[in-house]
């Protein structure tokens, strides 16, 4: 087997690697991207826990491959770069805001979250859903909010009791 060939299986199986330790992995076309716009990209997937990589399409078409899934076949044409997510949101949410300001130069395929296949609709979905941290935060404050009211309300019968003890004992005096 030619060194070559042997190079090529290494960075499948690195692919494949950085798919199973991923829990979110996006696909995008990125188009006439400036090294500065590159550069940029990928501080802010640095920042939101993300990694943006590109890699031949074969590749990657083959981990997809090895690991069984299929669906990715049709959207590995063409540019592509892969961002492998720490979280399920992160990913998609840092490609459609730079979708957003790059104006056409990147443009969203398909996303692999929970060992599913996303289409580019559920990608942009995804992207709308909170972060794991704000969902909790929201979560906790519903569930802390009737304990909060029941706690006034016992204060208020508790002080009406007490004002009403009060004006008995003034009226008596």
């Amino acid at each position: 087997m030619s060194a070559n060939f042997e190079a090529k299986k290494v960075v499948v199986q690195e692919i494949t690697e950085k798919i199973k330790a991923s829990k979110s992995v996006v696909l995008v076309d990125y188009n006439k991207l400036t090294v500065k716009e590159v550069s940029d990209l990928r501080q802010k997937c640095k920042k939101a826990g993300c990694e943006y990589k590109v890699y031949k399409n074969t590749l990657v078409r083959k981990a997809f491959n090895d690991l069984g899934y299929k669906d990715f076949d049709a959207d590995l044409n063409g540019p592509t770069a892969v961002t492998f997510g720490s979280d399920e949101t992160g990913a998609a949410k840092v490609m459609i805001n730079a979708a957003k300001d790059l104006e056409g130069k990147i443009v969203l395929k398909s996303a692999f979250v929970d060992n599913a296949y996303v289409d580019k609709a559920g990608a942009k979905a995804l992207a709308a859903i909170p972060a794991r941290e704000e969902l909790v935060a929201k979560m906790l404050g519903s569930l802390q909010s009737p304990a909060t009211n029941l706690a006034g309300v016992l204060n208020n019968v508790v002080a009406g009791l007490v004002r009403a003890l009060n004006a008995v004992a003034q009226t008596k005096q």
